[in-house]
């Protein structure tokens, strides 16, 4: 039985001219959506075990959060005294 060779046809060019894109060429034209629709964290293996969803984890951190606001104090500078942070 024969092998039949099989062809790729490249269907892009190896050059394009400025004249294929009549909006003109934009550097970074979809940099700032995605920087501001995309927010991933990538939590190390032992840490993502510790959690069974994302719910979890926004759970814990809204939590972590929440605890520190309540400990930490603002320090004056001009006598050393602390000052409580207000609740929100």
């Amino acid at each position: 039985m024969k092998k039949v060779s099989q062809i790729y046809k490249d269907e892009l060019r190896a050059e394009y001219k400025r004249l294929d894109f009549p909006d003109g060429l934009i550097r970074g034209k979809y940099a700032k959506r995605v920087r501001e629709s995309s927010n991933i964290v990538v939590l190390k293996p032992k840490v993502a075990n510790a959690f069974p969803n994302e719910e979890a984890v926004n759970s814990a951190m809204l939590s972590l959060i929440e605890l520190a606001h309540k400990t930490t104090r603002i320090t004056n500078p001009l006598n050393g005294r602390t000052k409580k942070l207000p609740a929100n």
